[in-house]
């Protein structure tokens, strides 16, 4: 069987992904949630012409010059506006975000004014029309759309969405991640090991994944190297209504690699298996349903670099979330060999260098290499059958960090 392009894959995994229905959340929930539906105001802001400062209110004929003195017959405090009207000659003490009285146009600010005592003021500095008043729907009026379908909620349009008055909003349903890992070698971080026995990793950094565009994940645990074992916790991500179902190992060609054999057993209809890529040629996926299903390689860093590729533009696209990958031009800082028939992505360090980026590749790739992924800032991207590339010349690097 040819070697799928990694382009290809691509497209056949997002392929007829769109975001999930939407689900109302109260706006205290909402932060970081992608809307799916616009945001109109529901009342209009602000509702009534109010003062913009601490001041008086006055009209404006009564100080188009200064000084000029004017009686007080009032105080209006914010959520308390003056009864009365303003006329000739009179002022009443207003406090920020109070309604403008009745007669009254403009706002002194209380830096020009000086108390005579008794009840008069002294307007010391002349104010036109208008001043320090925030007209009534300065900031928006009922109607008006606010927040587009498909915005990311963040503080702004949280705090926005809120002075218009919405208790809740609606917002795409953030898609869940079921994982399984697969193999009898495998227990959690500390556990005791045997001597045949490792750490079972990868699945926090595909939560970590899964995380960083809003999905959620259930980790399912490890399953033995029985179909019957694998299979019972694919039953369990279909019960717990899974969008994606992630397995962790056991998707290559050996005799304990049982993933496809369950997960056809289970219905899934195979895309593909093994892509053109290093590391992650044994990457799997299909179809359950309406689940999408994709069996990682058991290597961590090839688990995880297909993560980056694959599962997080699957899971934004799901989200309603758009996901770029962030691939800048670089110079090698090292000579690097010709590449064959895969397309590889090098753990290298990126560093700036008199206004350019100099990526160096690690001198092992070795996909059980965790310490070396985690030191890496960079996956250089050679294509199949690049040549030989020397120091100097440019390569295109995929940032992590």
């Amino acid at each position: 069987m040819a070697l799928l392009p990694v382009a290809d894959a691509l497209q056949r995994l997002l392929d007829g992904a769109t975001a999930l229905p939407g689900e109302s959340v109260p706006l205290a929930d909402a932060s970081g949630r992608v809307l799916a539906d616009p945001v109109v105001a529901l009342r209009t802001q602000p509702p009534f012409n109010a003062s913009a400062m601490d001041g008086y209110a006055v009209r404006a004929a009564d100080v188009a010059s200064a000084p000029a003195r004017l009686s007080v017959i009032g105080m209006a405090p914010a959520g308390r506006g003056f009864t009365g009207s303003v006329g000739k000659g009179e002022a009443v003490r207003i406090f920020t975000g109070a309604p403008l009285p009745e007669g009254a146009d403009t706002i002194v600010i209380q830096e020009n004014v000086r108390d005579l005592g008794g009840g008069g003021i002294e307007v010391t500095e002349p104010t036109v029309e208008g001043r320090n008043v925030r007209r009534r729907g300065l900031d928006f009026c009922e109607g008006d759309l606010l927040l587009e379908k498909g915005r990311q909620l963040d503080p702004a349009a949280l705090s926005l969405a809120a002075s218009a008055n919405h208790p809740s909003l609606n917002v795409v349903r953030q898609p869940l991640l079921a994982i399984i890992a697969t193999g009898d070698e495998l227990l959690p971080p500390g556990s005791a090991l045997g001597p045949d026995q490792i750490i079972s990793s990868n699945a926090y950094g595909v939560i970590a994944t899964a995380q960083s565009v809003g999905a959620r994940a259930l980790d399912l645990g490890i399953a033995a190297d029985r179909k019957d074992a694998i299979a019972a916790l694919v039953k369990k991500a279909v019960k717990a209504g899974a969008d994606v179902i992630v397995t962790l190992g056991g998707a290559s060609v050996g005799d304990h690699d049982l993933i496809h054999d369950v997960l056809t057993g289970e219905g899934m209809q195979l895309d593909f298996w093994k892509i053109a890529m290093r590391p992650g040629k044994p990457l799997m996926f299909g179809r359950l349903g309406d689940i999408r299903c994709i069996g990682l390689p058991g290597n961590p860093v090839a688990s995880l670099v297909c993560s980056q590729l694959f599962l997080k533009p699957l899971l934004a696209r799901l989200g309603g979330r758009s996901c770029r990958q962030e691939i800048r031009t670089a110079r090698l800082g090292v000579a690097m060999h010709a590449n064959d028939l895969r397309q590889d992505y090098v753990r290298a360090v990126v560093r700036e260098d008199a206004g350019a980026l100099i990526a160096t590749p690690f001198g092992i790739q070795d996909s059980s290499m965790l310490r070396m992924l985690a030191d890496a800032n960079g996956l250089i991207v050679r294509q199949p059958f690049a040549p030989a590339a020397q120091a100097g010349e440019e390569c295109s690097v995929l940032m992590l960090r």
